[in-house]
């Protein structure tokens, strides 16, 4: 089938400029004319030339307007050259999916994908008049960097015309196939493959599948995973009732929807309400037995929470024991890791994993980009953020379900001299251990989302102004009699990249204690609307004896102090922040 390339007229927009992973708005604004066109086409002008002849990866979570958008995006590609386009069947791919595709697949002729546009808003909600997302990853399978993003947002700001397809019907992406086209450029392939297999092929060379289908055959072991309606469902079913024979009333909410049931996919203890409920840190009693482990994914899969009987894991403290158990456990690190890295606003329970283990140690700006040029220079192995991701080099991305593995893996060997109905070690034993080795970080995090964002910057230059007065600050905490630390420093945290030399500014404003406890307050580019301010309360404990207290109760001094500080409700009129973690 032939096309011909056409330009057609377009007006810019002044608000494409992507976030931290991408450009996030709500449906209604996409759906604008030519918004999306826009977006695509400002993308392909950015990278110039070099788009000619490539392949590129098209595909997301599956929310509402994903299926109008890779139609779309497909037109717009063959116009600008691109020789064929993956899509994964149905247009779902995960976002970690999708990095591992760009990094390993390979074509009938050698060929590699160079590069994606991921469809997701991420833990956003979806559906009509929720929020769908567009991000660009490149060719090492990580997010665009910002030199890369800053260029795109500043052609949508002057671009008068698009290029796209005439002559190509919309693709039908329900089944596995390759439809072929002829343009200008020649030929034109849309290829749709097995959404599930390079991804699950890639798991199965990193853990020991026989060592946890063995943990999950245990018929004292069960555990629930949660896929809030979201891509990881399709994942979910291939790994652990396909590969590990789980039993499927393991998987919960694994069918994925647009509008992700009505829920929000976000894996937190505040959204992921049947799992909280089914691992029994619910208001109500569970009906059925609980789950010795439990685990979440967000829509596009890249974030995980992890639960125990009872018990929250910390995505600070999750990819710290990781870390501390990746050699022994995993067979992908038993020659050893390469080096740590976390977010700043990241507990610092990594640090001291890393010092015991003589490790080289990174602390990043939020975004996973920072990640990939670590790992992609061979000084990272093992990642994370406080906000619900984790990973390792094995992609460019932070991955759900590969953290899920990881703790399956760390279970099983910690419980592979443990007689069949024996009593097993549990996560919470694991947790509690790892805390009487190397101390417990008390963390929690407030999120004030959809927060006015002038509002948003005068709260955050009050903070900065604050930095120059730390005497002031100490004495307010000394007036108020708070059984917290002097403050030592505040700043604004900034990043020099040690591979390519890039400066990020702006990162995050950080007041830090004497005893190693920090207030850090940042805007988050995340949400799709408005501004959304964290506050990220820590207090490191090194006594055992006092390790065991609950971590609202530790921190409820530090949490007064921080928002009597910040002025936060002052600023933002909010007396309780959206969400707690």
């Amino acid at each position: 089938m032939a096309f011909i390339r056409t330009s057609k007229r377009s007006t810019p927009y002044e608000d494409q400029k992507p976030g931290t992973s991408g450009l996030r708005k709500k449906v209604t604004v996409f759906k604008q004319p030519c918004y999306v066109e826009n977006f695509v086409q400002a993308t392909f002008d950015a990278l110039g030339e070099k788009v000619k002849g490539l392949i590129i990866v098209v595909s997301g979570d599956g929310r509402y307007f994903s299926k109008d958008a890779i139609q779309i995006i497909i037109k717009i590609a063959a116009a600008n050259g691109i020789k064929e386009v993956w899509i994964g069947q149905n247009g779902l791919l995960s976002t970690p999916a999708v990095s591992a595709i760009i990094r390993n697949r390979v074509g009938p002729h050698g060929e590699k994908a160079r590069g994606a546009f991921i469809l997701t808003a991420s833990h956003n909600p979806g559906g009509p008049q929720e929020d769908f997302g567009i991000k660009y990853n490149t060719e090492n399978g990580g997010p665009a960097l910002e030199s890369l993003t800053e260029k795109i947002f500043s052609i949508t700001k002057t671009i008068t015309k698009y290029h796209i397809a005439d002559g190509i019907n919309d693709v039908d992406i329900s089944k596995c196939g390759t439809h072929s086209f002829t343009g200008p450029d020649g030929p034109f392939n849309v290829v749709v493959f097995d959404a599930t297999e390079d991804y699950v092929k890639l798991m199965k060379s990193i853990f020991d599948f026989g060592a946890i289908k063995n943990l999950l055959s245990r018929p004292e072991f069960s555990f629930c995973f949660d896929a809030l309606h979201g891509v990881s469902g399709i994942y979910a079913q291939k790994i652990f009732v396909e590969e590990l024979s789980a039993n499927p009333h393991f998987l919960v909410n694994c069918v994925p929807k647009e509008d992700f049931g009505g829920g929000h996919p976000d894996p937190n203890l505040t959204y992921a309400k049947e799992l909280v409920h089914r691992m029994g840190l619910g208001k109500m009693v569970p009906t059925e037995k609980i789950p010795e482990f439990g685990a979440a994914a967000d829509g596009d899969a890249d974030r995980n929470m992890i639960l125990g009987n009872r018990f929250f894991v910390t995505p600070s403290d999750s990819v710290a024991i990781i870390a501390a158990n990746a050699v022994g456990a995993i067979p992908y690190f038993k020659t050893g890791l390469k080096g740590v890295a976390r977010s700043m606003p990241t507990s610092a329970a990594l640090d001291v994993v890393a010092k015991a283990l003589k490790l080289k140690l990174f602390e990043v700006p939020t975004g996973w980009k920072f990640f990939g040029n670590l790992m992609d220079a061979g000084m990272c192995s093992i990642c994370g953020e406080e906000s619900f991701g984790t990973g390792s080099d094995h992609i460019r991305e932070k991955d759900g379900i590969w953290a899920v593995l990881a703790w399956l893996s760390i279970l099983a060997h910690k419980n592979r001299g443990v007689p069949r109905g024996g009593k097993l070690v549990t996560v919470q034993d694991i947790v509690r251990q790892h805390w009487s080795t190397f101390g417990r970080h008390f963390y929690t995090r407030y999120d004030y989302e959809n927060v006015d964002a002038g509002a948003a910057r005068n709260l955050m230059a009050h903070l900065v102004n604050l930095q120059s007065s730390l005497s002031d600050i100490n004495s307010m905490i000394k007036e108020a009699k708070l059984n917290v630390a002097r403050v030592i420093r505040g700043d604004e945290f900034e990043y020099k990249d040690p591979i390519d030399g890039s400066v990020s500014k702006h990162q995050g404003i950080r007041f830090l204690f004497e005893d190693g406890s920090r207030l850090v307050f940042r805007p988050s580019g995340t949400g799709s609307e408005g501004a959304t301010i964290r506050l990220y309360i820590e207090q490191y404990q090194s006594d055992p004896s006092k390790i065991g207290v609950e971590s609202q109760v530790a921190l409820a001094p530090l949490v007064e102090f921080a928002l009597k500080l910040s002025k936060l409700e002052a600023f933002t009129g909010r007396a309780s922040p959206t969400v707690i973690t």
